[in-house]
C-alpha cells in the first residue's frame, strides 16, 4: 500500500485529476445518465420542475460515477491483466486503489443522500442500482458464473426508473418498459465485446458467455436479445404514445442493430463482433433521444 501511495504522489496534479475522472468510466457514465434523463423527461414532459431535475441529475451522475469507481477498485487485478483495461487509472498507478475506493464511496453517499431528499422511490432505485452493480455483479457473480452480465444488467435499467421516480414519485408501466429495453441491451453489448476480446477475458479468468460456451450459442443469444429489444421499443412507442420523432430514432437504428447482429451471426469474426459492439451504444442513445424529443414536443 505504501509503495502504491508513493507512486501516486509522483504523478502530476493534472494526471491525477484525469485519473479521478477516468476511474468513473466516463463513456459508460454519459450513456447511463442520458437514459436517466430520458426517464425524467418522459415523466415530466415540457413542464419540467427544473430544481428537482438538477438535484436528480447530480444524484444520478454521482451514483453512476461512484459505482464505476468502486468497481474499478474491485476489478483492479483483472484490469491489470486484460489488454483492453490495463490503461485504466489503477493499473497505471495514476491514483491508488484506496483513493479510488474512497472517491467511489463519497460519490455514492452523495447520490443516496440526494435521492432520499427527492422521494422514497428515487432512493430505492438508486440503492438498487448501486447494490446490483457493486455487490451482485462485481463482487459475487462476475468471476464466478457466465450469468454475470445478466445478473448485473438490472443495474443498467435502474437510472431510467430513478429518473421517472425522481420527477413523479411513483412507478408505472412506461419506465419499466424503458428499463427492460436497457436490461436486454446490456448482455448483447457486452457479449459482442467479449467475442472480440475472448482471449483477454479467458486470461483474466472472467467466465463471460463467449469464453465458456460455443460461439453459435452466444450469437443466438445476441440475435434473440436484439429482437426482444425491437419488440420492447414498439411497446414503448404505444404505451408512451410517442410520435414520428420517436419512431424515426428508435425503429431505424433498431433495424440497423438487428441487421448488424444477423450479419455477425452469418459471419462470426472478431471484426464483425467489434462492429456489433460499436453499433449498440448509438442505438440506445438514439432511442432515448427520441423519447426525450417526443416528450417535449
Amino acid at each position: 500500500m505504501e509503495g502504491e501511495l508513493a507512486k501516486a504522489k509522483r504523478i502530476s496534479l493534472a494526471s491525477r485529476i484525469k485519473g479521478y475522472i477516468f476511474v468513473t468510466k466516463p463513456r459508460l457514465l454519459y450513456l447511463l445518465v442520458f437514459t436517466s434523463i430520458g426517464g425524467m423527461v418522459a415523466a415530466a414532459g415540457p413542464a419540467m420542475p427544473w430544481g428537482r431535475f438538477v438535484k436528480a441529475f447530480v444524484a444520478i451522475t454521482a451514483g453512476c460515477a461512484g459505482a464505476n469507481a468502486i468497481t474499478c477498485y474491485i476489478d483492479r487485478d483483472i484490469d491489470a491483466i486484460m489488454e483492453r483495461t490495463r490503461r485504466r487509472p489503477l493499473p497505471q498507478g495514476i491514483i491508488s486503489p484506496a483513493e479510488a475506493l474512497a472517491w467511489g464511496i463519497v460519490l455514492s453517499a452523495i447520490a443516496l443522500l440526494l435521492s432520499a431528499s427527492l422521494n422514497a422511490w428515487a432512493f430505492f432505485w438508486m440503492l438498487f442500482g448501486l447494490f446490483d452493480n457493486i455487490v451482485i455483479y462485481s463482487l459475487l457473480s462476475k468471476r464466478r458464473t457466465p450469468w454475470n452480465i445478466i445478473l448485473g444488467s438490472f443495474s443498467g435499467g435502474a437510472p431510467t426508473l430513478f429518473g421517472w421516480a425522481a420527477m413523479r414519485g411513483d412507478v408505472a408501466l412506461l419506465p419499466f418498459l424503458m428499463a427492460a429495453l436497457i436490461v436486454l441491451w446490456i448482455p448483447g453489448h457486452i457479449w459482442s465485446l467479449a467475442i472480440r476480446y475472448r482471449d483477454d477475458y479467458a486470461k483474466a479468468g472472467v467466465p463471460m458467455l463467449p469464453v465458456v460456451t460455443s460461439e453459435k450459442k452466444v450469437l443466438r443469444c445476441i440475435v434473440s436479445t436484439s429482437l426482444l429489444m425491437f419488440i420492447a421499443s414498439v411497446l414503448i412507442h404505444f404505451v408512451g404514445r410517442f410520435g414520428v420523432i420517436y419512431a424515426l430514432l428508435a425503429y431505424i437504428p433498431g433495424a440497423a442493430l438487428l441487421a448488424t447482429n444477423l450479419y455477425l451471426w452469418f459471419k462470426p469474426t472478431p471484426k464483425n463482433a467489434w462492429l456489433a459492439f460499436k453499433v449498440t451504444s448509438p442505438y440506445l442513445a438514439a432511442l432515448f433521444l427520441g423519447i426525450i424529443l417526443d416528450s417535449i414536443w
